[in-house]
């Protein structure tokens, strides 16, 4: 399960999303290939995806994961608009499936 973060709900204008595993949870920073890492905290060799590995929720306060988070927003694509209504949306993006059998 992923929930994204975005000034839309396009997936591609998306600039932060948060995977849930089943052993552990990431920060993906879905623009992060291009953001400087000084304190090497990001992982991820794509090119255009970043992400770190959150082993307790106290990692969110980290000033390393902090500054990434502002510099992320700072660059993003499409930023957000503080005056925009804040909305959750539910959608599914998985590969169509041929119908069941009765």
């Amino acid at each position: 399960m992923a929930i994204g973060f975005g000034p839309s709900e396009r997936a591609s204008e998306a600039i932060f999303s948060i995977a849930v595993y089943p052993r552990w949870v990431s920060l993906f920073f879905l623009q992060g290939a291009k953001l400087p890492d000084p304190d090497k905290v990001l992982q991820g060799s794509g090119t255009k995806v970043r992400h770190l590995v959150l082993a307790e929720p106290q990692a969110l306060e980290q000033a390393a994961v902090k500054k990434l988070m502002a510099l992320a927003l700072a660059s993003a694509k499409k930023p957000l608009d503080p005056r925009q209504r804040r909305r959750l949306i539910v959608k599914s993006i998985s590969a169509k499936q041929r119908p069941r059998r009765p």
